[in-house]
């Protein structure tokens, strides 16, 4: 059985595109079954060729990557067959607006195009097994920003980029399910600041182990692997702000 990931790729470059395959190709594990040049074709092609992660670049011609990453998940929706697809948005473009009305249209990750192959590779691998990789470059811009920010995004802004303010479903189905404390949103939100246990403690007035202890309740009750990972979650379902 072959158990390599399944690539597509939706980019407007030709050598950027061509490129990305040739590597992709030539590292075991990976396999690319599509390619678009723009986000219309693209959006066809993330329907039918059902891939395991689709890379997508923000600077498409027609629809942008954020526009085709929401109509997409809204195709999800719809289908009767599960598509597991994820989302790997791959841009220049590391603005605040950019990046979060990104995630909030369903991106799973955000890469830089200055990315070397193997932080790439690495972030298809993460981003396959479920979980958000986001490049260094601004991890800092999804950790300090809060929902609010992002809900006021305007969609008729002049960048042309669609912010989307919805929830996934299944967040707010783990988030009531199992609700966190008071004390908890109040971690949470810190993390999500950028915060380090130790300060976090010294602001809550609280020992660095029972900041541990809330951190680790914080990431099971959001089934999330990481504070990172926490952080986007958080964001995306409007549990900070």
């Amino acid at each position: 059985m072959n158990n390599d990931i399944r690539i597509t790729l939706v980019e407007d470059h030709d050598l950027t595109r061509v490129g990305m395959k040739t590597a992709l190709q030539q590292r075991a594990g990976f396999q690319v079954v599509g390619e678009a040049a723009n986000g219309t074709d693209g959006l066809k092609m993330l329907t039918t060729v059902k891939p395991d992660v689709a890379i997508v670049d923000i600077g498409l011609p027609d629809i942008d990557g954020i526009e085709l990453t929401r109509r997409f998940r809204q195709a999800q929706a719809l289908m009767e067959d599960s598509i597991n697809t994820r989302v790997l948005i791959l841009t220049l473009q590391d603005q605040e607006d950019v990046v979060l009305a990104a995630f909030a249209a369903g991106a799973d990750s955000y890469c830089m195009k200055d990315v070397s192959l193997d932080q790439l590779v690495e972030a298809l691998r993460v981003t396959n097994e479920g979980n958000s990789w986001i490049d260094p470059a601004i991890a800092r811009v999804v950790l300090r920003q809060n929902y609010t920010a992002q809900a006021m995004l305007s969609a008729a802004d002049e960048s042309n980029v669609v912010a989307i303010a919805a929830a996934e479903p299944e967040y707010n189905q783990i988030i009531e399910a199992y609700p966190l404390t008071e004390r908890e949103l109040e971690v949470l939100q810190l993390i999500v600041d950028g915060c380090s246990n130790a300060v976090i403690a010294e602001k809550l007035f609280i020992t660095v182990g029972t900041v541990k202890t809330h951190v680790r309740n914080i990431l099971n009750k959001l089934c999330a692997d990481d504070r990172t990972q926490a952080a986007v979650r958080a964001l995306r379902s409007g549990l900070v702000g």
